[in-house]
């Protein structure tokens, strides 16, 4: 059964009670417990949220109910996920917290984001195992955009947002939530922006605090997923910024010590120093080429102590210096 926090239906007492509807008793109807309710932490039924908003929207006879609970979303209501995507120095970064670790705040969706041609495109669909419906897309959908307006300027609009369901008689609550540039009856729901919105830099972020809201998530981050390597990756993406990464400290997040993961890794053809080596050029070769940041920082960021450490490891890897590898990047893709 995949679960969600309850933090999720923020909002959807004062909007059940606005349309005359008996928000406990259809909670109760569902299988959900209004005291696990309240403090907004406790795991529910994410099936149970979705047959809620369903009856909600029916019994309303609002067929816009889920995004009208959308209203005061944004990344506080994603809770420690929120809390360190809102550290982030970029939308993008943001952006990686998001779809790597949206687990610890709600199973039931997949996000995922993929850059063509200069846009980029962020597709909301549900997890494998579960189906969800008009609300429930519509709900996340919304709050993803309201997320993406806290950390863009104000008046952001993307190119185009997706719906995979038809459109409603009155599209005025869509427009007014999420602009004029709305599609349904798509292949997907998503948000189609350009690429550079990603670019921007986020004013939310403090640089002084980033570090434990990564250190705080990272230890929060649940040992599940596809592979041991996959979760072990995932871990240092979030921890060797805050310079206290380290295999024992992993280990310990997953519930073992570091022999035993070795000796897991080795299993699969892995090592901890093989996997830090894959997070580092993931990161090392987008943002060398970006040129946005510089690269004591971007040694910083990998857990460097020293520029001339990093200089030495680009080389290494790439066989020539950062600036090298940068300058014959961009004459390739002129």
């Amino acid at each position: 059964m995949l679960m969600l926090r309850s933090a999720v239906l923020n909002g959807y007492v004062d909007q059940a009670e606005a349309f005359d509807l008996n928000p406990h008793a259809l909670m109760r109807v569902c299988g959900i417990d209004p005291g696990a309710f309240t403090s907004g932490t406790e795991w529910i039924s994410a099936q149970a949220v979705d047959r809620l908003l369903e009856l909600s929207a029916a019994q309303s006879g609002h067929i816009e109910f889920g995004l009208r609970m959308s209203a005061d979303r944004g990344l506080s209501n994603l809770g420690p996920v929120g809390l360190a995507a809102r550290e982030e120095p970029d939308v993008r970064s943001a952006l990686g917290i998001l779809l790597r670790h949206l687990n610890l705040h709600n199973e039931a969706i997949d996000l995922a984001l993929s850059e063509q041609h200069g846009l980029a495109t962020l597709t909301v669909r549900a997890a494998p195992g579960i189906e969800i419906g008009r609300q429930s897309t519509e709900l996340v959908l919304a709050s993803v955009f309201r997320i993406l307006g806290d950390v863009l300027p104000a008046g952001w609009e993307p190119t185009t947002v997706y719906f995979a369901h038809a459109a409603p008689a009155d599209l005025s609550t869509h427009h007014r939530t999420m602009g004029e540039h709305l599609v349904f009856d798509h292949e997907f729901s998503g948000i189609l922006t350009p690429t550079s919105d990603l670019d921007q830099a986020n004013p939310l972020s403090n640089p002084q605090f980033r570090p434990f809201a990564q250190e705080y998530l990272g230890l929060l981050a649940p040992a599940a997923g596809p592979t041991l390597s996959i979760q072990v990756h995932d871990l240092i993406a979030t921890l060797l910024p805050t310079g206290n990464c380290t295999a024992a400290k992993i280990a310990r997040t997953l519930g073992m010590d570091r022999r035993t993961l070795n000796r897991k890794l080795s299993a699969t053809d892995a090592s901890y120093s093989s996997i830090l080596d894959d997070v580092r050029r993931e990161y090392a070769a987008d943002a060398v080429l970006r040129g946005r940041t510089s690269f004591t920082d971007i040694a910083v960021h990998l857990g460097f102590s020293e520029l001339s450490a990093f200089s030495r490891w680009f080389r290494g890897a790439y066989g020539v210096s950062p600036r090298a590898w940068a300058a014959d990047s961009r004459r390739a893709h002129e």
